[in-house]
């Protein structure tokens, strides 16, 4: 789950929570995609895991479902036997640890070294500019607070191969961070992601930017 540790004089203001906390918030993704895919004149396929650690759930099953939904849409049909599919697809998914961000807000006298680009401060030959956070940056009657959080980095990996001869046909990589870690939220927006303007370009790189559920 997200991780939040207050430090400092004051609690952070409600707007920055709202921020850190992704609520309401767009899902962006970088997604890379080679291709080299024939048009979808009802080829079949099967969807099988590219991590063995993840074949044979419930879990990789549920995720193959909604990767053959979109195929499916895009006019490639399901193989009643996968033995005898035109199409073999590999998808493999995973989140990391997370790594801490730190975010500080504060009230007082504005710090003129913490403003206006990088640079050095005077004798102490310290580094300074835009987001660095600084310790003196407040004096007697400032106050500061410092939110850490951990931001999550989550992926999906999809190949496509011609089953006759093993021929790679496409190899598609989806990429997001996010203040959550559960797959449940990451891998289905990952999956539409990747299926955002699929199979794109051969070698293209690109972002995408899905709206925010919307709540019932």
């Amino acid at each position: 789950m997200t991780r939040f540790k207050k430090i400092g004089l004051l609690a952070a203001p409600a707007l920055a929570l709202a921020a850190l906390s992704g609520c309401a918030t767009s899902f962006k993704a970088d997604v890379a995609r080679f291709q080299q895919l024939p048009a979808p004149a009802g080829q079949s396929f099967t969807i099988v895991a590219d991590d063995p650690r993840l074949a044979g759930g419930l879990e990789f099953s549920h995720y193959a479902d909604l990767v053959g939904q979109r195929l499916t849409q895009t006019g490639y049909v399901a193989a009643g036997d996968p033995a005898r599919a035109d199409l073999i697809v590999r998808v493999a998914y995973g989140v990391d640890n997370g790594r801490e961000k730190v975010r500080s807000t504060g009230f007082g006298a504005p710090d003129p070294f913490f403003y206006g680009g990088w640079g050095w401060r005077g004798r102490w030959g310290r580094p300074w500019g835009y987001g660095f956070y600084d310790p003196w940056l407040f004096g007697p009657g400032g106050y500061n607070d410092v939110t850490s959080y951990t931001v999550y980095t989550g992926d999906l990996s999809m190949k496509i191969d011609r089953a006759a001869d093993n021929r790679r046909l496409f190899e598609g990589k989806a990429q997001a961070q996010s203040l959550s870690n559960k797959l449940t939220y990451l891998v289905p927006n990952l999956i539409d992601a990747m299926f955002t303007g699929f199979p794109g370009q051969n070698g293209e790189n690109v972002k995408i930017t899905l709206p925010p559920e919307k709540k019932g």
